[in-house]
């Protein structure tokens, strides 16, 4: 491929990104005002500035616009821990693709902040976003898994979907270990973020994102202290 065609190609993610971004952020701030239950596609995507047939091509539905906020995000972690140098510990690696992820949270944390208050204010929406985060750990540890040789039968990473769309048997093809690493992954990311949102004028999020994954790297010791 010529460098034209890879800075095409380049060009065009980023409008899609682009696009799929003004999608979410229109529909969080709209259900914010208004309640997710009186948000239409239609206003979504006026407020976005797209048709409805362009929300289409990147929702199947209208509660996906809520649920399936990070999923890009989720797949672009997925594959810097398989693409990190082969000496990185795997928990350095998960952190590392992580990090790299969240380095603009603090320019968003308003979206955020507006995306958890629609889901609390809607159990519907909610039950199905506990669902997907599930998805997105059962799929992070196929991935750990497969980083550390013991990848499932039922995974490939370069598949769009698993060969196995069933938890049940996919779960049963995972070692302990990446379960385990997958899950400590993804609540550190949630508790580091819960306490820098009620701690913005005195800390850094990327010092308290580093500290989590200190501690974890330390075994969790006491600290002298809690801060």
């Amino acid at each position: 491929m010529t460098e034209g065609n890879l800075a095409a190609v380049g060009l065009r993610e980023r409008k899609k990104r682009a696009t799929r971004a003004a999608l979410v952020t229109a529909a969080v701030r709209l259900a914010a005002e208004h309640g997710a239950e009186n948000v239409t596609v239609d206003a979504i995507s006026e407020a976005a500035g797209v048709s409805a047939r362009t929300f289409f091509n990147y929702f199947d539905s209208r509660d996906d616009v809520f649920v399936m906020i990070g999923a890009e995000s989720s797949a672009r972690v997925r594959h810097a821990v398989l693409a990190a140098p082969p000496g990185l510990a795997p928990l350095d690696a998960l952190r590392e693709a992580m990090a790299a992820e969240l380095a603009e949270i603090e320019q968003h944390q308003e979206l955020w902040r507006l995306h958890s208050e629609v889901l609390r204010r809607s159990p519907q929406l909610l039950a199905r976003s506990i669902g997907a985060h599930m998805a997105d750990e059962l799929s992070l540890a196929e991935t750990l898994a497969e980083r550390i040789g013991a990848g499932s039968p039922l995974f490939a990473e370069d598949r769009a979907e698993p060969m196995s769309p069933d938890d049940e048997p996919r779960r049963r093809a995972l070692g302990l270990y990446p379960r385990l690493l997958a899950a400590v992954g993804v609540t550190s990311v949630r508790v580091a973020v819960e306490h820098w949102c009620v701690r913005q004028d005195e800390l850094a999020f990327a010092d308290v994102f580093r500290e989590t994954f200190e501690y974890l790297a330390a075994g969790l010791p006491a600290p002298n202290s809690t801060p």
